[in-house]
């Protein structure tokens, strides 16, 4: 079977890139979405790469996953920012997420940068990890 690492790592720099356009457009509910995607996607990447498969979408429980099955050290740092995005990947998308008003009703510029910023981390964590191997 091949190893499609790479293909999830390239997607996970293109929703990053997405992630930013989103946020210079003022949608900040779908700069923190493709945020989570980025982030989830290079850590599903990862995963591959050291011959094993993550599954679910909950980015913290992914890289505890990798802790757990020795497949790599997570410092804390990745993990802080895994749980400040895993609150981005339902409420962004569903407006019953909310008592009332849309999810664009609810992200700011702050909050899309924070996730921006948390994706970008755990995105280099994953491509060093990938070189260090």
């Amino acid at each position: 079977m091949t190893n499609r690492a790479e293909d999830w790592i390239a997607q996970a720099g293109h929703d990053l890139n997405h992630a930013g356009h989103a946020l210079e457009a003022g949608d900040y509910d779908w700069a923190c979405f493709a945020a989570h995607q980025a982030a989830e996607k290079a850590v599903k990447g990862l995963f591959l790469f050291l011959g094993g498969e993550g599954w679910g979408h909950v980015v913290t429980r992914l890289l505890k996953d990798l802790v757990q099955s020795r497949k790599a050290k997570v410092p804390e740092e990745q993990i802080r920012a895994a749980l400040r995005l895993d609150k981005h990947y339902i409420p962004t998308r569903h407006p019953n997420g909310f008592d009332s008003g849309a999810p664009k009703d609810y992200y700011t510029a702050e909050e899309a940068r924070q996730a921006i910023a948390d994706a970008q981390c755990i995105y280099q964590f994953c491509q060093q990890s990938l070189r260090e191997q």
